[in-house]
């Protein structure tokens, strides 16, 4: 539940009422409820087997999608093959498949069950960072299994804040707010940049994920990957530049072995132009670069990464026609 008050956004944890068990809500408690019990019930293996069959399925259905994920490897790969891209493209669906499984594992799985295919990697500068009683901006990415990458942070010990627009379905925001706040984890609205400013003030640990193109309004132009103009937030550099935080890129991969690699890098706000804005989501970038490229078949691109244009004159989505 989200009430605006002098113009912030503040998230309450939502209540449970008979009003949320009304019959245009039955659709949303049936599918979770499905939903909890395959992932409870069925072996791991099986469960990443029929993730990745149900992202297959959906490449056959979903040609949109497929167009336009195979569009945006073909602008962010321009040296890559038709048939290298081809293959990504089959992959990345196997991968969107699992994403609503590892949904179900991220919201639904006992804290010791999640332990077991969780590796960490190397969070040690996360660690030492909140130990210096510092606040961070871990810089993540849309890597289609993010849910268990924020809850899996939480597991080894270092929750956060992550950024949140509420579900418009209370019944789907009732479970989907229990199902984000677990292990120490809480949520600020996507809006609430003062909170976002405060959180970083006080020395803790917020989720930033400033990979997508969010549009034209406080964005600027810069390369990711080949494209050498994409819609870039400045939100990086307003954020570290007011409140003096450390900028960690961090990461959660799915391993061969089927577990997820939890990094968390060095900072790197010592060499970051955070007054410069152009300059600094230019920076950002390349470290999101390098963070996709540990696993490219697990980032989101089936969204599409390049639809705002540099000139405001030419319309949206113009590279995907």
């Amino acid at each position: 539940m989200t009430n605006k008050t002098a113009g912030q956004y503040v998230i309450t944890k939502p209540t449970f009422t008979l009003s949320l068990l009304h019959p245009k809500n039955w659709g949303v408690w049936l599918g979770f409820g499905l939903l909890a019990l395959v992932v409870n019930v069925l072996p791991y293996p099986v469960l990443l087997f029929i993730g990745q069959k149900l992202g297959s399925l959906g490449a056959k259905f979903g040609k949109k999608r497929v167009a336009i994920t195979a569009r945006n490897l073909e602008l962010a790969f321009p040296d890559k093959s038709e048939e290298e891209v081809s293959t990504l493209v089959a992959e990345n669906f196997k991968n969107t498949g699992l994403a609503l499984i590892e949904t179900g594992i991220a919201w639904f799985w006992p804290t010791w069950r999640l332990k077991r295919i969780l590796v960490d990697k190397n969070t040690q500068a996360l660690r030492d960072n909140c130990a210096k009683g510092k606040g961070t901006l871990l810089c993540c990415v849309h890597a289609l299994n993010l849910e268990i990458t924020a809850r899996g942070f939480a597991v080894l010990g270092t929750p956060g804040l992550g950024v949140y627009r509420p579900h418009n379905n209370p019944a789907y925001e009732f479970i989907q707010y229990r199902g984000r706040t677990q292990n120490g984890n809480r949520l600020v609205h996507r809006k609430d940049v003062k909170r976002m400013i405060k959180i970083l003030r006080k020395n803790e640990v917020l989720f930033y994920l400033p990979d997508h193109d969010y549009g034209r309004n406080k964005s600027v132009f810069v390369p990711f990957f080949a494209v050498p103009n994409a819609c870039t937030t400045t939100g990086t550099s307003i954020l570290a530049y007011v409140s003096k935080c450390a900028l960690i890129p961090g990461s959660g991969f799915r391993n061969s072995e089927g577990k997820y690699e939890l990094i968390a890098e060095e900072s790197i706000e010592d060499n970051y132009p955070q007054k410069d804005e152009k300059a600094a989501a230019a920076y950002m970038n390349r470290y999101l670069e390098k963070t996709i490229l540990r696993a490219p078949e697990q980032w989101m691109w089936i969204h599409k990464r390049y639809k705002t244009m540099e000139d405001p004159s030419q319309p949206k989505d113009t590279l995907y026609k």
